[in-house]
């Protein structure tokens, strides 16, 4: 994967810092996930955040092979 230097406001460096410390997760992982969320979001705008969020979960269970089949009926 290619890496490239960009400039960002500090505040946003900032923010991201303290919410990657609360998720786990390191400053640059954290914009990189709000950035995503903002893409999905600017792609769909008429899905709300939170069915965002679940289909980015179930995504990643699915990743990891931990799907369970659910039965109609």
């Amino acid at each position: 994967m290619a890496t490239t230097s960009i400039r960002l406001d500090q505040d946003l460096i900032d923010k991201a810092t303290i919410m990657a410390r609360a998720l786990n997760r390191t400053p640059p992982k954290q914009i990189e996930h709000w950035a995503k969320i903002g893409k999905i979001m600017e792609d769909n705008p008429d899905l709300p955040y939170e069915f965002v969020k679940q289909t980015i979960i179930a995504q990643a269970e699915k990743e990891a092979g931990k799907l369970e089949s659910y039965d109609f009926g």
